[in-house]
This record gives structure tokens, C-alpha cells and sequence, in this order.
């Protein structure tokens, strides 16, 4: 689905709005935080932080390698 926003100024930086239906749909509100991506196409926007996937991935390598050490520091 694509919507068409317009950016406006707000004091000295610039906004937009995102239709109420999209908020909804990816469980946004007032407040939350989101990520700006620039791509190739242009600008992602996004309720995900994509450094936390990098984080997992190197959570869970650790995990696999030190698996018995963490084992044994749970006892």
C-alpha cells in the first residue's frame, strides 16, 4: 500500500503525517520511536531497529560457540 504525505515544518525542523490506518496496522502511537533507512529507492520508514537483528545474529554465534560455558554460568 502506498499513501502520499506531505512534509511540513515544525518549529525548525520538518514533519510529516502517517494515515491513522497504517498506525494501527503496525501498532503505532504518539510517541513511539522510528527508524529512518536511507535505501538504494529512497527512505525507509520503520517501527524496527535494524541494528537489532546484527545484534542477534552476534548473540546468537556467541551463544552457539560458548554454549557449555553458558551452561555452566546459569548453574
Amino acid at each position: 500500500m502506498t499513501k502520499e504525505t506531505t512534509i511540513r515544518a515544525i518549529g525548525n525542523s520538518s514533519g510529516t503525517t502517517i494515515p491513522k490506518d497504517m498506525l494501527e496496522r503496525f501498532h503505532l502511537a504518539p510517541g513511539d520511536r522510528i527508524h529512518l533507512i536511507e535505501t538504494d529507492e529512497g527512505i525507509l520508514i520503520t517501527p524496527y531497529d535494524p541494528l537489532f537483528s546484527e545484534a542477534m545474529e552476534i548473540y546468537e554465534e556467541g551463544a552457539r560457540k560458548y554454549r557449555n560455558a553458558m551452561r555452566e554460568l546459569a548453574k
